[in-house]
């Protein structure tokens, strides 16, 4: 890097980390002046909110603002280059616009890079925390996927059904059990409830009656308390909206994983929300290049057209993201085309203003 690469990546460094901060502090008091009033009727102490709630929300509100820190850092430092001739000056000196960039994209990927590996390790450790003390003290924390008539197969040959599970105590009332083999039924297990033991990591059938069957006849008895080999946990009963963003990458792959081995529905949600998180450190990349290329030329308005129109871009951006998700959680579209297509069509636009502004 000469010195005007590490002037550029620098100055990036700094505005990105103030508006950053900025961001951040704009979205605790919002966040706080519309909970307070819950937060004190459930009793949560304000130290309790700070570090339970704030600390760990901090990492991932830094994931979600990134974009746009970059963005307003790429178009106010480009901007004041470009009013001040700076641009014109480097041009004339032989620099093009593909090398100028160079320092920008070198941000944007070591900024994506960290996004990326805190997302993957770090932020899901502090969403559990948080989303865990949203349960407690709000109302709107994420809601349950499963609530009842839950459906699950634990093999090609065993099907489970549990009218309703309490999350809390992990306990399924009105439990049966359906064993077959091809097209003959061979077991039938009915209960009134189903308990999760942690110390045997087995589930306990209350009051069960059991039905076996063979060729011509069948055999009925009850057992009192009798342990049943599922390959079923309680995390595959109990799923929330906010699951997949409280798990690492690798954790996340063997979430889905289970997902579709228990022949559990809505597995298109999951990986809608796991592929999005993946493409998302790509969009600080196109932040990088469309601010770059709307702030290289002067305009009407100064500062305040570059901010405009990239704020511009970043909310039909961010709208695209939202809009098409859903269509790829209902499965309506591909779940990587839901998560990748807005990236890539502004990647592809980014690349067109770049190379449509002047040299």
């Amino acid at each position: 890097m000469n010195k005007l690469d590490r002037y550029i990546f620098m100055r990036l460094f700094a505005i990105t980390i103030f508006v950053l901060g900025l961001l951040i502090f704009i979205f605790i008091l919002i966040d706080f002046s519309e909970n307070s009033d819950e937060f004190a009727d459930k009793g949560a102490e304000f130290a309790e909110i700070w570090r339970q709630y704030y600390l760990n929300y901090i990492p991932e509100m830094t994931r979600l603002v990134s974009p746009v820190a970059v963005l307003v850092a790429c178009l106010v430092l480009t901007g004041q280059m470009t009013e001040r001739l700076e641009i014109t000056a480097i041009k004339a000196s032989g620099i093009s616009l593909y090398r100028l960039i160079a320092p920008y994209l070198l941000f944007g990927f070591g900024v994506a890079a960290l996004v990326s590996y805190l997302d993957a390790y770090i932020i899901p450790n502090s969403n559990a925390e948080r989303i865990a003390f949203e349960q407690q003290y709000l109302s709107n924390s994420g809601e349950r996927i499963d609530r009842g008539g839950i459906f699950r197969q634990d093999s090609d040959s065993t099907v489970v059904n549990i009218n309703f599970f309490d999350a809390s105590a992990n306990i399924g009332y009105r439990v049966s059990f359906l064993e077959f083999d091809e097209d003959r039924i061979r077991k039938i297990i009915t209960a009134n409830r189903m308990t999760w033991v942690d110390s045997t990591e087995t589930w306990v059938t209350n009051r069960a009656q059991n039905r076996v069957f063979t060729d011509n006849a069948y055999e009925e008895f009850d057992t009192e308390d009798e342990e049943i080999d599922l390959n079923i946990l309680p995390r595959d009963l109990t799923r929330r909206t906010s699951d997949i963003y409280q798990l690492t990458y690798p954790e996340a792959m063997e979430y889905i994983s289970s997902i579709r081995r228990i022949g559990a529905g809505g597995i298109s949600l999951p990986q809608v929300q796991l592929y999005s998180r993946m493409a998302y450190p790509i969009s600080i990349i196109v932040m990088c290049i469309i601010g770059f290329a709307i702030a290289t030329e002067r305009r009407k308005g100064g500062k305040g057209f570059y901010i405009a129109t990239g704020l511009s871009f970043s909310f039909i951006y961010l709208t695209m993201m939202k809009v098409i998700e859903p269509f790829g959680a209902a499965g309506t579209v591909n779940p990587e085309f839901a998560a990748f297509f807005p990236h890539i069509f502004f990647f592809v636009l980014g690349i067109i203003s770049l190379l449509i502004a002047k040299k």
